[in-house]
């Protein structure tokens, strides 16, 4: 619980990856993919349930075993145009007729291995000392939008009116991006909002590059196993 509220943990992790396929259960370091969002969750003492929403069978028996909860996805809710969002509030929805009524969510990818459990604290401890409804990790941006183009009629402009893309690094703005490793947001505002996770008033927690590793990919595999080698050694 957080300020004796209770806190539920979902990761979303369907089973049609074009990319990867049965990507969400394929092994990296040692165990499967999702099992690090599962082993993350359970050390962070203030999440009361750890709840894995699946459309497929194979998913679940990974999640099971690992200590989650698993709660079927719909399969309309399990296509690749199918929003998180969606999946979340048909989720939220079921919970309610259970009698479950958290006061905040904390979603974690699968595909975000490397966060670790402060991470995780680290967003739950500024919605309390910030009064946010939302918290969100971010990394710095891999591209400065300050250095992005656009084609009009492949006529290369730049994105940003106005923007010098020829500054060096140190001159541009700061930029940063979310990395998708954590989410946390209140439930109640969820169903009121149509399009967004990041519901009222935001907070931001940066995390470091290294941590922010986002799997797509096979490459993205390689690097990430690449790094749990390094950090091994």
């Amino acid at each position: 619980m957080l300020n004796r509220k209770r806190v539920i943990a979902v990761v979303p992790a369907r089973g049609g990856s074009k990319s990867v396929p049965g990507k969400n259960i394929r092994p990296l370091g040692g165990k499967p993919l999702l099992s690090w969002s599962i082993d993350v969750a359970k050390q962070v003492q203030e999440i009361d349930r750890i709840i894995i929403s699946t459309d497929d069978a194979q998913i679940a028996e990974v999640g099971r075993s690992g200590g989650a909860e698993i709660y079927t996805r719909p399969a309309h809710l399990a296509t690749d145009e199918a929003l998180v969002i969606d999946a979340l509030k048909e989720l939220l929805a079921t919970l309610h007729s259970e009698g479950e009524e958290p006061e905040w969510v904390v979603l974690l990818e699968a595909t975000c291995p490397l966060r670790t459990p402060d991470d995780v604290r680290a967003c739950l401890k500024l919605l309390v000392e910030g009064g946010y409804d939302s918290v969100a990790t971010f990394k710095e941006a891999e591209l400065n939008p300050h250095r992005a183009w656009r084609l009009v009629d492949g006529v290369p402009e730049v994105f940003i009116s106005g923007a010098v893309p020829w500054l060096p690094r140190q001159k541009l703005p700061k930029a940063y991006q979310l990395n998708g490793a954590v989410y946390v947001f209140r439930a109640r505002l969820l169903a009121e909002e149509a399009k967004s996770l990041l519901v009222g008033r935001l907070g931001a927690v940066l995390m470091p590059r290294d941590r922010s590793q986002d799997i797509d990919d096979s490459v993205d595999f390689m690097i990430v196993e690449a790094l749990l080698g390094k950090s091994n050694s």
